[in-house]
């Protein structure tokens, strides 16, 4: 009998060069990121459009794929844009770019782009699938709403790449068409402002201004705000579905977070093609990086509406920065301006290393050994990879 292994894309998302090479290093085959103006996170980070050739080599030397989000509510002086971005988007031989307006899409169509159309389409069915491959569509980002029997009964019935989100945060509104930010601060979530207002705590007032109690005795919830959704333990049925791409959520997260979580969809995705055994360590891995709990979303069920700020396991505290390294022994020269002990687990992040993790295992000042180095120590710290100057230091430390 003839096996066929299902090969599933590892999407991951990046908003700076560090996060782009903890990506790659973690195992992601592909990366999106978002330009100054053009995306869905306004509010953060993004490239400007001098680093996307760089970013586009970086990722091509290691055979990862780079896409650009231009998925933003489009008017007319966008689209005029649009028509000046995406020759130049060509001509830097990006990936994909992935959009959901049709403006947008003929625009892509004519600078020969290959066309993602982002969950912000809301594509539910697969008749809407079958009419935008004939205009040029390579692939769909599922609707977040859709159960696993509904993707796989759309999977059935076309032959578009599909792609859906299998873990971050969720939103409270139809794929993301949301308008309180508009409502409360002017700011509009469809064009990459959204101020999240969903994850404040919340009362709930009735007409006669008789508080009605929504969680216990709390005068005030996060009925707003779901859970994170998380699928790492369902791994198996998701690449059983035929789904093309698995998509990590987090443009908006720091190197430690993107770099955790596609290492553990990277490991569970080589786990199940050898047989799949599920491992703590990646549950437990995932929960010490930003996180407002767990659930598996609209897959299986209605996701849990009710969901507190940052419910990471550990926190991370800057403690110093490397000054030098040293390729010959393997050390870098860091000045700490907060303590360290041996047996610390340590956090070392820059634009070009990406994210180092490792325990503090050797530790010298003056070529001493130190058990613990103090704020104001300029320390020598054995690593495990190349570190750059003026890359970060943090300890990671249990809440």
């Amino acid at each position: 009998m003839i096996v066929v292994i299902k090969i599933v894309e590892l999407l991951a998302p990046s908003k700076d060069f560090a996060c782009l090479n903890a990506a790659i290093s973690n195992g992601a085959d592909s990366i999106y990121i978002g330009i100054e103006g053009y995306n869905m996170r306004a509010n953060v980070v993004n490239f400007k459009l001098e680093e996307v050739k760089k970013a586009v080599n970086l990722c091509h030397d290691q055979g990862v794929r780079l896409y650009i989000c231009t998925n933003t509510i489009m008017t007319d002086e966008d689209i005029g844009s649009l028509k000046k971005l995406f020759p130049i988007l060509n001509s830097l031989e990006i990936d994909a770019v992935i959009l959901s307006d049709l403006g947008a899409l003929r625009i892509a169509n004519n600078n020969c782009l290959d066309v993602h159309m982002s969950v912000q389409t809301n594509l539910s069915n697969a008749e809407s699938l079958n009419f935008l491959k004939d205009y040029g569509v390579k692939r769909a980002v599922l609707s977040r709403e859709l159960s696993l029997e509904q993707i796989k009964n759309i999977i059935s019935k076309t032959d578009m790449e599909i792609e859906v989100f299998i873990h971050g945060a969720m939103c409270m509104a139809v794929s993301g068409r949301c308008f309180l930010s508009s409502y409360f601060y002017d700011k509009s979530a469809n064009c990459g402002e959204c101020l999240q207002p969903c994850r404040k705590e919340w009362r709930l007032i009735s007409e006669d201004s008789n508080q009605i109690i929504i969680d216990g005795n709390k005068n005030s919830t996060h009925f707003f705000s779901p859970n994170d959704l998380c699928m790492i333990e369902h791994v198996p049925e998701l690449v059983e579905a035929g789904i093309h791409a698995f998509k990590i959520e987090g443009r908006a997260r720091p190197a430690d977070y993107v770099s955790t979580v596609t290492r553990v969809y990277h490991e569970a995705l080589k786990q199940n093609k050898k047989g799949w055994k599920f491992k703590d360590e990646w549950l437990d891995d995932l929960k010490k990086v930003y996180n407002r709990g767990f659930d598996t979303g609209f897959y299986f069920k209605s996701p849990h509406l009710k969901s507190s700020y940052n419910k990471s396991t550990h926190i991370k505290k800057d403690i110093g920065v490397v000054e030098n390294y040293f390729p010959r022994v393997s050390a870098a020269q860091i000045r700490l301006w907060d303590d360290i002990t041996k047996g610390d687990e340590i956090l070392i992040q820059g634009r070009t290393t990406g994210l180092l993790v490792q325990k503090a295992v050797s530790m010298q000042v003056d070529g001493k050994p130190i058990d613990q180095g103090f704020k104001g120590d300029r320390i020598g710290l054995e690593v495990i990879e190349k570190v750059r100057k003026n890359d970060v230091v943090f300890r990671r430390i249990p809440r």
